[in-house]
């Protein structure tokens, strides 16, 4: 059974839309190892800042099941999608990885391209899976991490209450 990892963020009414989400990924899939969750400023658009975090679980679903069960989620809760990438949002839910899988399909790549990219997607992974080794670029997420350049891309913890 494939464990797999979830990028959420939200930047309107962020501490009601995380636990939103997390609930509601907990209803479907169980028991969830959760990142702590960071601050970001919006990236590509000005907006506020945004509530990042990280989700684990295993499932024996599909990846389009996955994928599908992620955009029902984001919609009950609000999600708009735009027609512009980088714009405010209620709730975003990103798969990142599925198990060591590499995949592409219609819409995806896993691993996602925005881990080595972003210090919201890649601090919260690397601190619930540190020794996890990226199936593409052959590294641990705590190396990536550490070798990340973090002057671009303040992220800061937040003191969140489950």
């Amino acid at each position: 059974m494939p464990r797999v990892f979830v990028g959420i963020g939200s930047n309107i009414d962020r501490e009601a839309m995380v636990r939103a989400a997390v609930a509601a990924l907990r209803e479907r899939y169980g028991e969830l190892r959760l990142s702590s969750v960071y601050e970001s400023e919006a990236v590509g658009f000005d907006g506020d800042a945004f509530f990042n975090l990280v989700a684990a679980f295993d499932t024996d679903e599909a990846v389009d099941a996955v994928i599908a069960a992620l955009s029902d989620i984001e919609q009950r809760l609000g999600r708009q999608r735009a027609t512009e990438r980088f714009v405010s949002r209620t709730v975003d839910l990103d798969l990142l990885l599925y198990g060591d899988q590499v995949l592409t399909g219609q819409g995806y790549n896993i691993p996602r391209d925005e881990i080595p990219r972003y210090a919201f997607v890649l601090w919260p992974l690397a601190e619930i899976a540190p020794d996890l080794v990226h199936p593409a670029l052959g590294q641990s997420y705590s190396r990536l991490w550490q070798e990340f350049d973090k002057r671009n891309q303040p992220l800061r913890p937040i003191p969140f209450q489950w």
